[in-house]
This record gives C-alpha cells, sequence and structure tokens, in this order.
C-alpha cells in the first residue's frame, strides 16, 4: 500500500488546499474535487459538501439522541441517499453503509495501527478497498488493490472539521465521501 508519490497535488476549491499526493491514475482521469464541512453549531454530526465549484451537493444530518451514531446522507432534495450506522458490538470502530436498507459497504477500522489510521472496506458486489492515512497529517488515501481511487485531506486551524475529498472517475462520489465521513467520526471524533 506504500506508494511513492507521482503527482502532488494542489488544487483550491473555497480556499481549501488539498495537498495530498495521488498516484499517476489521477493524471490522466478526470478527478471529482468536493469539500466536506462539519457543521459548526449543531448537536449531532452534520456536514455540508460542495462540488468542487462551490455549489452545494449533498447533505449529511446526525441523528442527535442514539445509542449508536447513525447519519442520513441526503441530496439537496432531502431525498436520503445512503445511511451509516455504527456497529456498537464489534472488535474495533465499524460502521455499515446502507442504500435502501441494503447494506453496500463495511467500513472498519484496523486495530493495532499506532502512528497510522488503517481501514478494510468491504463492498457487497465490488472488490473491497482500503484506507491508509498518515496520523500527523491527516491525509488518508483510498486504494482497490494497488490502485488509489480517492484522497482525503484534512484542514489544519479550522474550528470544525473541514475536508477536501478528490475521488477519481468511475467511482460512487456519495459512497467514498460517506467512507470519509466515518474516517472523521473514528480518527476525529468530537466531544459535543
Amino acid at each position: 500500500m506504500n506508494q511513492k508519490c507521482a503527482f502532488p497535488l494542489l488544487a483550491r476549491i473555497d480556499a481549501f488546499p488539498v495537498t495530498h499526493c495521488l498516484t499517476k491514475i489521477f493524471s490522466v482521469r478526470n478527478v471529482m474535487r468536493y469539500i466536506m464541512r462539519q457543521k459548526m453549531l449543531s448537536l449531532g454530526d452534520n456536514f455540508q459538501i460542495k462540488n468542487e465549484n462551490g455549489d452545494d451537493a449533498f447533505i449529511v444530518n446526525g441523528k442527535v439522541f442514539s445509542l449508536a451514531k447513525q447519519l442520513s446522507f441526503q441530496d439537496l432534495a432531502g431525498n436520503t441517499l445512503v445511511s451509516i450506522k455504527q456497529q456498537l458490538v464489534s472488535w474495533g470502530a465499524t460502521y455499515t453503509i446502507s442504500k435502501d436498507d441494503n447494506p453496500v459497504a463495511v467500513v472498519k477500522k484496523e486495530l493495532f495501527n499506532v502512528f497510522s489510521y488503517r481501514f478494510s472496506i468491504d463492498l457487497s458486489g465490488s472488490p473491497s478497498l482500503a484506507t491508509t492515512g498518515d496520523f500527523l497529517n491527516h491525509e488518508y488515501a483510498i486504494f482497490r488493490g494497488e490502485q488509489q481511487v480517492a484522497a482525503i485531506s484534512k484542514q489544519w486551524f479550522t474550528l470544525t472539521d473541514t475536508y477536501g475529498v478528490d475521488i477519481g472517475e468511475g467511482e460512487d462520489d456519495v459512497l467514498v465521501l460517506a467512507i470519509a465521513i466515518v474516517i472523521d467520526m473514528v480518527c476525529h471524533p468530537d466531544h459535543k
């Protein structure tokens, strides 16, 4: 999984630099870029997601009073595209991403990694994904096998968690953004 950086990416979306190193595939294929910002004055885990043009793209609403974290990933009309639910009884942090009450992905943080974050992402009907992250720099890469398919970068020194997310062409944007939200909840929990 440790790959040498072929092309550093520097993009500005809404005055937010995404500085994650991407593999050669991103220089050839189109990349969709998003800004994912956690809402500051909210009781649950709520996010606003903008596209590369700075236009609102999605909203994510978290349930406030529940034992396990539960979020609804919605389009701008309020239609639920996927739901995210924490599994309380598991070894390590585990979340299920479902579409129409059918699981499409299970995201599980691997145990016993001291200076990095690693997640396994089991997809129903597709090859699995894996995520590696840099504990100190808040940089994450999502791989399918040896192929990098997305990059997530957390902005430093902000009042709310803010991420730049680059997604390779042909990937499921909603699924990758939902995975980014899970990574935020596991790696950077807030204490509201």
